[in-house]
């Protein structure tokens, strides 16, 4: 479903003022309450949707009438959470799929077919390399994958059938951060199209969209949600690509976005900007403090100024640095980075040990044997990830307990 849609029907918008800001979107877009006043947005579980009669059954499924038809493709909760999300990207419309990774699918699906091209960073997340290269490579579409941050490499991997240049930025786990208008420029001159994965960011800090990008990919499972609580994924684009391209594919595949999913992203929105705000603040701490530690080899963090796109990201991301915070631990021989960093997330007695993030706990993970360990030794290599990397997402919790929890491991290497 579309946040606009040019089909004559009544579902109807919320009344709020055309200006209102984004912390107030985050609260308040959606649908209107139903007759019964709701404060709270209503959770709609249910599968069908019933019809007055058969010949306005046979226009809603001919989309001739826009309605709720069948919660595969249409759902009055995930339109409240896909209408809220496009207004915070700034975009027309939004999608919103049952994972991350299946934004990405349908991204590829809708919009690419054998033969065609796609020019990737090689810094994006392990499993979308894998998706890309693996799954979609078998069925004919190939993808190149170049250095995030040189765009001469994006340049010179154009191809003539080159259809979609895809982005993460900042990326996991090295927070390398790309020039979205620049991409956006050389994806345009080649009449390509650019998609952005804004998952470590989020709309709290910027919005791709507002720099050329065409699609911005997410997933609520980080972020949006903010509680480690549910699996959701969405893509924010143009009402022409969510209603002409993408929602049909959803129709036919099924790759949908729950209710009650949906309805728990839609409710973590509210807090996203408080949250990001304080999280960020934090990891800027524990940034700082891990820089100066002497059993850190190097940290990467956007808001460091020792961070290679330090001025890039603070003009993209509104001047803050963002929640993800990775490092790399020293060790006496190349060979023993693993053992280090395994020695250091072994030590933590408050962070959690998992690889996900955008929690209000504080997560730690390593990612050449979790969120990456599924690449080859020489993928990881050309992506920067090393044996002794560790990641950390900044929670909620006081950043001193969290610097202290860390230095149990790091004081004793």
């Amino acid at each position: 479903m579309s946040a606009e849609s040019n089909k004559p029907a009544g579902i109807p918008r919320v009344n709020l003022p055309e200006d209102a800001r984004l912390d107030t979107l985050a609260v308040r877009e959606g649908l209107p309450p139903t007759p019964w006043g709701e404060n709270s947005e209503a959770l709609f579980l249910t599968s069908s949707f019933v019809h007055p009669d058969a010949a306005t059954a046979a226009r809603r499924f001919a989309n001739e009438e826009e309605a709720f038809v069948y919660s595969r493709f249409s759902n009055p909760t995930v339109m409240m959470m896909e209408r809220r999300l496009a207004a915070l990207e700034g975009t027309e419309a939004c999608i919103a799929t049952s994972s991350g990774m299946s934004a990405i699918m349908l991204l590829v699906m809708g919009l690419l077919k054998s033969g065609d091209h796609v020019v990737c960073s090689r810094s994006v997340f392990g499993s979308t390399i894998k998706l890309l290269q693996g799954e979609f490579g078998k069925y004919g579409v190939e993808t190149t994958f170049v250095s995030q941050t040189d765009l001469a490499e994006w340049k010179d991997a154009l191809r003539p059938n080159t259809k979609l240049l895809f982005a993460e930025t900042p990326t996991n786990p090295l927070t390398e951060v790309c020039d979205v208008a620049a991409l956006a420029e050389i994806a345009h001159g080649h009449g390509a199209l650019l998609a952005v994965d804004n998952c470590f960011a989020s709309p709290a800090l910027q919005q791709p969209a507002k720099m050329g990008a065409d699609f911005i990919i997410h997933s609520g499972t980080k972020y949006l949600d903010g509680q480690g609580r549910v699996i959701a994924g969405a893509i924010c684009a143009s009402a022409k690509y969510v209603e002409g391209v993408f929602t049909p594919v959803m129709r036919t595949v099924g790759m949908s976005l729950s209710p009650f999913n949906a309805w728990v992203v839609l409710k973590g929105m509210e807090t996203l900007s408080v949250r990001m705000k304080a999280q960020t603040a934090g990891a800027g701490v524990l940034a700082a403090w891990l820089e100066a530690h002497p059993a850190i080899e190097r940290v990467y963090y956007p808001g460091l100024k020792s961070h290679p796109q330090h001025e890039l990201a603070m003009r993209q991301q509104g001047g803050q640095g963002g929640a993800v915070v990775s490092f790399i631990v020293k060790s006496q021989a190349d060979d023993k980075g693993r053992a280090a960093a395994f020695h250091v997330i072994d030590q933590t007695r408050i962070c959690s040990i998992t690889a996900n993030l955008g929690d209000t706990k504080t997560t730690i993970t390593h990612p050449a044997s979790t969120s990456h360990g599924r690449l080859t030794e020489p993928q990881r290599q050309a992506a920067g990830i090393t044996q002794g990397l560790i990641r950390v997402a900044v929670g909620l919790e006081d950043i001193e307990d969290i610097k202290a929890d860390l230095a149990r491991g790091l004081n004793t290497l």
